[in-house]
């Protein structure tokens, strides 16, 4: 089993979905967790059950994350937000947002966290991407920008932390039961026209050759596996939890 006793995890987006997965799985191995989301209320309530701490920060406000320092050992960039629309109906300050929570504000954490990193000689950055984040999808261009932008900060992460100890990889899942997809289900009835009931089938699961969502806990899994030991020579690396998607 992986044993991260005496490391300090920060994970974004931690209350709930994918990132609330990721902290219980490292508070398992021993990890001390930092849940950090902007529902303070829920980031107390899962960090006092792990026995961590949490950090209540809106991070879509970079300009305050600007001289942030972290003393971490992980790193888990979550964090995110969904917005569907036509180009030409998307909302400029919509999409600016986006891209401020999901690509700027990692860039923030990880210039944060890799002073103490590079001086200890190990890191992990574990950026939550996306199937998006390889794949495109109608309707999604802030989401799909922010995704394919994660993938190449990621990328260049590995290349400056690895002859320092630190590893920097994106996991790529499709579509996680989640509140976050939850939320998608109106929207994309009235974008495709079609019922709320046929979304699942009709456009979440359309490309995919396992027809079923993501489990959250299936993500924290493979999380936990990057963050360990045995995952020091995977780096740069985009790991598709996808159901086949991308083999398309």
């Amino acid at each position: 089993m992986t044993d991260l006793s005496g490391q300090r995890a920060l994970v974004t987006g931690g209350a709930s979905g994918i990132g609330a997965a990721c902290a219980s799985a490292f508070a398992a191995a021993g990890a001390h967790v930092i849940v950090a989301d902007l529902n303070g209320d829920a980031a107390n309530e899962l960090a006092g059950k792990l026995g961590g701490e949490a950090w209540q920060v809106d991070l879509s406000d970079t300009r305050a994350l600007a001289d942030l320092t972290l003393d971490v050992d992980i790193l888990v960039n979550n964090a995110g937000v969904q917005h569907v629309s036509p180009i030409e109906d998307f909302d400029p300050e919509r999409f600016s947002f986006i891209l401020r929570l999901m690509l700027e504000s990692p860039f923030l954490l990880i210039r944060a966290a890799l002073p103490k990193m590079y001086e200890r000689g190990h890191g992990r950055i574990i950026n939550i991407s996306s199937a998006h984040g390889l794949r495109a999808s109608a309707f999604k261009s802030a989401y799909v920008a922010a995704k394919h932008g994660l993938e190449g900060l990621s990328k260049v992460t590995a290349l400056e932390g690895g002859p320092h100890g630190v590893t920097s990889n994106c996991i790529n899942p499709s579509y996680v039961r989640t509140p976050l997809v939850e939320k998608q289900i109106a929207d994309q009835a009235r974008i495709h026209g079609i019922p709320e009931s046929d979304v699942v089938e009709k456009v979440m699961l359309a490309e995919i050759a396992i027809k079923r969502l993501v489990e959250p806990g299936e993500v924290g899994d493979l999380a936990l596996w990057l963050a360990g030991g045995t995952a020091g020579m995977v780096t740069g690396a985009s790991y598709t939890m996808d159901g086949g998607w991308t083999a398309r």
